[in-house]
């Protein structure tokens, strides 16, 4: 047997000691507001193959993410994760890590993925079995969204050990100055005694000088962490006046948005941007929009008849690096001011994108283990929820079937190239989502990622060449299940009320279902229940 190198045997031993001071300090940590999604959720095809997959976000950067792979189908006997950075390369990229099989379930599997650096990576699934070899690009983006603190047991304990070195280490070099230079069994003397006491002065000073930049130091590195910590950009929402209807104007004013790390947009389902309007604090009005680009930091919308109140305003874009990022504004409405009364609040908006929907009123029908929806002409949209509790940060699809009048499964027709489109919001407005049936993760990600070449080195090159491909639609469509149904892979990253909408196009009409949900923090405390009740208004 030959011994391992020394710098491997470093690079092992500072893995060991930061992986074991993220699970101490994990202890202590405190979550962040989740805008947009904490984790990543991803179902569609490895190949021939079935997945979801879920990336559960380190929090911290460096950090170690935990990655599950459920494979739906087939018989898989190898499943294999590896991280590519957006402009790393392939040997820029570790090597594959095999996920393990978690006892008592065979379909799923379970690995732990380093990563690095901040940034957008594609996480390269692999699954081999019965049915070949197949592969999945889950787009995935590493953000630092908090910072671990030390606990005072681990602190004093650090401290107490330090201490013990530098005593240790001045009474070395005490000993060496003194007693060190002289023949074996020969006393010390006054003038080495001296020697001694000076060496160990000096010595003492240094280290305290060390120690003193030392602590300067991690001082400078701990307020750029916390300075880069992740946090929604701002930008900032006015009505503008328009004839025939006033237009929503989204002016993108952080100072981050052109940072040196900011590529290009690219349009994601077709559209550049997806603006969702909710109106706090009833959640009883949202809006899903599509803006126009008029500059790099401006868009514009017409803005539909919505009524009056204030309004948190997400604002959903996609880079060309496959960074998909949520901007947060907030909009008042004003009676006469580009607010509709309840009664114009079905009306049309003059010159809008013809995806736009919006919704007014509230959750309606049954408030039991499987909630329904009625829609226009009598169609349904019901959740199969059953009768187990929502519980935090655990797998669980989302799992919606749309009935026509007469009962039958209704056929969907694409909205914006996806059988459904949803909104999950938690009531106080620390979680938005807009999750789709792939789940969380953005198809203009998916597909950066997956065709970028090493040609693309020009900021904007791959942004055209992607724009001459037209729509961008999913590229990792899950198998098509049964007409009428489908299901959205999510798991709610807190406990608390949340409201979901759940939109889809029936008969050339995007129709939209309203929910309520209460996620607990235990399996066992279940509460169903409607958050307000008031008279429902809806387009």
């Amino acid at each position: 047997m030959t011994a391992a190198p020394a710098g491997i045997g470093r690079r092992k031993a500072t893995a060991t000691a930061l992986g074991l001071a993220l699970a101490i300090g994990s202890w202590w940590g405190t979550s962040r507001a989740h805008v947009g999604s904490p984790d990543t959720w991803f179902e569609g095809p490895a190949g021939r193959y079935p997945v979801r997959v879920v990336v559960r976000a380190p929090g911290v950067v460096p950090g170690l993410a935990e990655i599950d792979v459920r494979v739906l189908a087939g018989r898989p006997t190898r499943v294999a994760v590896q991280p590519f950075i957006w402009n790393g390369g392939a040997d820029a990229a570790p090597p594959p890590e095999n996920a393990r099989p978690v006892r008592g379930d065979p379909r799923l599997f379970d690995a732990h993925l380093w990563f690095m650096v901040a940034s957008s990576y594609a996480v390269h699934v692999t699954v081999s079995g019965d049915r070949g070899a197949g592969k999945a690009i889950v787009p995935v983006q590493v953000v630092a969204t908090r910072r671990l603190p030390m606990s005072p047991a681990l602190g004093g304990l650090l401290a107490a050990l330090g201490l013990f070195l530098l005593a240790g280490l001045l009474t070395f070099l005490g000993a060496a100055a003194g007693e060190g230079v002289l023949p074996p069994g020969e006393p010390i003397d006054a003038s080495h005694r001296r020697l001694a006491r000076v060496v160990v002065t000096v010595s003492a000073a240094i280290l305290a000088l060390a120690l003193a930049g030392g602590r300067q130091w991690w001082n400078a590195v701990d307020r750029a962490y916390r300075q880069n910590l992740n946090r929604p950009l701002h930008a900032a929402a006015t009505l503008l006046a328009r004839a025939p209807a006033p237009v929503l104007g989204i002016a993108i004013d952080d100072p981050e948005w052109m940072g040196r790390r900011w590529t290009p947009l690219i349009p994601d389902h077709g559209k550049l941007m997806h603006l969702f309007l909710i109106r706090e604090p009833g959640l009883d009005a949202m809006a899903h929009l599509h803006p126009l680009m008029r500059d790099s930091s401006h868009f514009e919308s017409p803005l539909p008849l919505l009524p009056a109140g204030h309004y948190r305003v997400y604002a959903d874009v996609v880079h060309e690096s496959g960074f998909a990022r949520t901007l947060v504004a907030s909009l008042d409405l004003r009676p006469g001011g580009g607010a509709a009364t309840p009664s114009e609040a079905s009306g049309d908006t003059p010159g809008a994108d013809p995806d736009d929907s919006w919704y007014v009123g509230e959750p309606e029908g049954d408030r039991g283990a499987d909630p329904s929806c009625l829609l226009r002409d009598g169609a349904t949209i019901e959740w199969v929820r059953g009768p187990e509790p929502l519980v935090a940060g655990r797998d669980r699809p989302l799992r919606f079937v749309v009935r026509d009048s007469d009962g039958r499964p209704a056929p969907l027709e694409p909205y914006l190239g996806m059988p459904a489109h949803a909104v999950v919001t938690r009531v106080d407005g620390s979680v938005f989502a807009h999750l789709h049936p792939i789940g969380t993760v953005s198809p203009a990600s998916q597909m950066a990622l997956t065709l970028r070449t090493p040609a693309d080195t020009v900021p904007g090159s791959l942004a055209r060449r992607l724009a001459g491909m037209g729509s961008m639609g999913a590229m990792g469509d899950p198998a098509a299940g049964p007409p009428g149904e489908f299901a959205i892979p999510y798991g709610f990253p807190s406990p608390g009320r949340y409201r979901l909408w759940v939109q889809v196009r029936l008969r050339g009409a995007v129709e939209t279902g309203v929910f309520d949900a209460y996620v607990s923090p235990t399996a066992g405390n279940r509460i169903s229940r409607p958050l307000i009740s008031s008279p429902a208004l809806r387009r």
